[in-house]
């Protein structure tokens, strides 16, 4: 019997939350269509893995036989596929790097131009992820490396080297009152709605939403986007305004939302983030050092 590794990990994820909507939020997808998945799996199995009440979702035994396999069924698949994409880059001469939004700005090209130039027959497969990952794919093993905006959840397991940082201000609906002023202290904007990436991202949320800087006052969510394009409409269609990197301002600049400097919050840092295990590998560190002397004395 063959059944799909999509299955297990809709799952997976029922089974850890014990709730239909939760996973369904934390999955990406819709709550009929994962109910219909899960009905998929039990019709292959031939059993029933979830007794289903206004509760939540309760595992079966079988339920919890195959809940103590899978994550290491996962694990090994991840491990397996990571490890075939790997070599595969490695033959065709590819580095793989993950980033978000405008990645190292615009020393990007600059950073790749002179990583051909030192690694002859090399070149580098940019890959932009969404949101709702914050390491860009490293942490999956999509990536060799990635460029990230700092903080992100589980950057303590990975080697992060900062390259520059810079400030963030605020994107608004070009109609909000608030765009009549040159710059905008953060207070002004505690009891706006904010555009915020998903809840998994964890930290690197709270960052754009500025929670240290609230004083235990919580934001208001008028919108949660994991895409560039939905995050633009969102704020465009006045459902919220987002902190953004200054950047942001050449890199995404779009009619309908303007971009104003924010005081009282913190600078966005920008980092190249690689595995421990890469340390050893001579074109992760070409890249790294390619990074490094190319951003330096850009704050």
């Amino acid at each position: 019997m063959d059944v799909d590794t999509r299955l297990l990990r809709y799952f997976a994820a029922v089974a850890a939350e014990g709730n239909l909507t939760r996973a369904a939020a934390r999955l990406y997808v819709s709550q009929p269509a994962l109910t219909k998945q899960i009905r998929q799996l039990e019709g292959l199995l031939g059993v029933e893995l979830f007794v289903r009440s206004r509760a939540g979702m309760a595992l079966t035994p079988a339920g919890e036989a195959l809940a103590g396999r899978v994550p290491g069924l996962l694990t090994e698949w991840n491990l397996a596929l990571r490890e075939t994409r790997q070599a595969a880059g490695r033959a065709a001469r590819v580095l793989r790097v993950g980033f978000l939004a405008s990645a190292a700005n615009e020393a990007t090209p600059r950073i790749i131009a002179e990583f051909a130039r030192r690694q002859p027959g090399w070149r580098v497969d940019m890959r932009q992820a969404s949101w709702g990952d914050p390491t860009g794919g490293l942490a999956d093993g999509e990536v060799d490396s990635a460029l990230l905006r700092l903080p992100f959840p589980g950057q303590d397991r990975l080697r992060v080297r900062e390259l520059f940082s810079e400030p963030r201000w605020v994107a608004l609906a070009s109609g909000h009152p608030l765009v009549e002023r040159e710059s905008i202290a953060f207070a002004d904007l505690l009891d706006e709605p904010f555009v915020a990436a998903p809840a998994e991202t964890g930290a690197w949320r709270d960052y754009w939403l500025g929670v240290d800087e609230r004083a235990a006052r919580t934001p208001r969510i008028g919108a949660v986007t994991d895409q560039p394009d939905e995050w633009l409409s969102a704020i465009a269609n006045g459902y919220g305004i987002a902190l953004a990197p200054e950047s942001s301002a050449r890199f995404y600049a779009r009619p309908g939302i303007t971009y104003r400097p924010v005081t009282g919050v913190a600078p966005s840092r920008v980092g190249v983030v690689w595995k421990a295990e890469s340390d050893t590998d001579p074109v992760v560190r070409a890249f790294v050092e390619c990074c490094t002397e190319l951003c330096s004395g850009t704050d």
